[in-house]
């Protein structure tokens, strides 16, 4: 009885001033901001539907679609100012419709579906949306990739391993890392769009209805490949959130490094990297300073983005496996913020990309002084002396340390350090003459004879090139086919919304 008394004694009106501050206020901006177009389509698309299969009739829908139309005209949502009066957006537009057609033709719009359904299917729509301006920019970068690897194909830089020299490629040669990487990351977003792309329209609350709904139709008309088939799947996962996001997190994690390692070899002790004027900064106070500074911006802003993705994630962490609030309005606004800067990352490096160059000279200069072509004359003196790699290896791992103990490059100063420790330890003298040592430890020879598959030689470079290409074209194809397929259902959705105004 005390419980009873103590409900009846309430006399509180929603919404409690805090709450509307804290809670309700933005979530109504966040839906004007992000959700008025997916709103508008999602009315008209479910309006559509319920005509079409005579759950309601030609002339209620005719009213709705009419005032529908008119709310569009006349409500313009980026002035609107949370007042209060109705819970959200939802029930805003709900309100504008009884003010135009009345309490019981306006509330016939709502038959056989929820707020659940709908927000669903609204952040699946503003996720498409974006995923596909992403992976437009993706394919962007990717063909700037592309060129410059073909470009510097032959271009050598220093390949490095645990921060030091290692080896010599070629500058298209460490691209087309990337791009591979790259490629990967922007199948996996094409694998996680899939999973946005199911409508959960017609799952109403949890269940779906008694009314007989056509969700195939909704779905094609709002453009998804298909309705999501279980119901409470349709309200409770969030996979399709989370599989973007990873995904995003994910790339730029891949795209940072490469960033890094962008950062280290324009350094002033490195330089084997050369950034135009156009993409540098000087100091306010240091005269013979240029700095790369774009290289930076993008390196915090993957960063920024990879930790907005990842805190989307972190949100999804330990929920119940039902509709509820962690995976809606705040948190996808929330994640909207991680498109916004990784857009920012993907234009700014396929720029840089496209306009740095190698500096040869320092190039040059750093391979001679770091004797990273010795790999090849172990390599050499199995096949032209019949040395055991380990011995090869001992003899070349000598003549490196007597070039560098002396300050020396390998090329000009090796020869008679290579003849000592090959004499010292085989027994005898070597049948490599000056000129074919000199030919051996050269970084062209070393990039020349490495034509394995997926090796820095102009032959298997060009191979993987036409690879990255097509798959490039493919990329682009299915985007293509994406937009026509999005144009082709809004126009339907239109042509069949503007029909039903017309039976007035």
């Amino acid at each position: 009885m005390a419980d009873v008394n103590l409900r009846v004694s309430d006399t509180s009106t929603f919404p409690d001033p805090v709450y509307k501050e804290t809670v309700l206020r933005p979530l109504f901006d966040g839906a004007k901001t992000h959700h008025v177009k997916g709103f508008r389509a999602i009315d008209r698309a479910h309006l559509v539907m319920l005509s079409e299969t005579g759950i309601i009739d030609r002339d209620q829908a005719a009213q709705i679609a009419t005032a529908l139309d008119a709310i569009d005209r006349e409500v313009e949502p980026s002035t609107l100012v949370y007042t209060g009066e109705v819970e959200d957006f939802f029930f805003l537009i709900e309100r504008e419709l009884k003010a135009r057609i009345g309490a019981d033709v306006a509330g016939r719009l709502h038959t056989a579906r929820s707020r659940n359904d709908i927000d669903h299917t609204l952040f699946k729509l503003a996720l498409k949306e974006k995923i596909d301006a992403l992976m437009a920019k993706a394919r962007g970068l990717l063909a700037a990739m592309i060129d410059t690897a073909e470009r510097e194909k032959a271009t050598l830089i220093v390949a490095y391993t645990h921060g030091q020299p290692a080896q010599p490629t070629t500058f298209g040669h460490y691209l087309s890392a990337a791009i591979e990487i790259l490629i990967r990351d922007i199948e996996r977003f094409a694998e996680a769009r899939k999973i946005v792309d199911l409508s959960s329209m017609g799952a109403a609350a949890i269940t779906t209805s008694g009314f007989p709904v056509d969700r195939a139709r909704v779905a094609h008309l709002l453009g998804f490949s298909g309705p999501q088939r279980n119901s409470y799947s349709c309200i409770a996962a969030v996979d399709y959130t989370t599989s973007t996001y990873s995904s995003i997190e994910l790339m730029f994690l891949h795209l940072g490094r490469l960033i890094q390692d962008f950062q280290f070899w324009t350094s002033f002790e490195v330089g084997q990297i050369y950034v135009p004027n156009a993409l540098v900064q000087i100091s306010s106070i240091m005269p013979q300073k240029r700095n790369p500074v774009p290289i930076e911006h993008m390196r915090h802003l993957a960063s920024q983005t990879m930790g907005r993705a990842r805190t989307v994630l972190d949100v999804m962490h330990n929920t119940p496996f039902t509709d509820m609030n962690d995976s809606e309005g705040e948190t996808q606004g929330m994640g909207y913020e991680a498109f916004a800067s990784a857009s920012r990352v993907l234009d700014l490096l396929a720029s840089l990309i496209s306009h740095i160059s190698i500096d040869p000279e320092r190039v040059e200069q750093n391979i001679r002084r770091s004797c990273i072509t010795i790999t090849e004359l172990a390599d050499s003196l199995v096949r032209m002396e019949d040395l055991s790699f380990r011995e090869a290896h001992e003899i070349a791992s000598a003549v490196a340390r007597s070039v560098v103990a002396t300050k020396g490059d390998l090329t000009n100063d090796g020869f008679e350090p290579f003849l000592s420790s090959f004499e010292h330890s085989v027994g005898r003298k070597p049948s490599i003459d000056l000129e074919t040592f000199q030919q051996i430890v050269s970084p062209e020879h070393f990039v020349a004879v490495r034509a394995r598959f997926g090796g820095p030689a102009l032959e298997p470079m060009s191979d993987a090139i036409r690879s990255y290409r097509k798959k490039l074209s493919a990329f682009e194809t299915d985007a293509t086919m994406a937009s026509e397929q999005a144009a082709a259902a809004a126009a339907e959705l239109s042509q069949k919304f503007n029909a039903l105004k017309g039976a007035c």
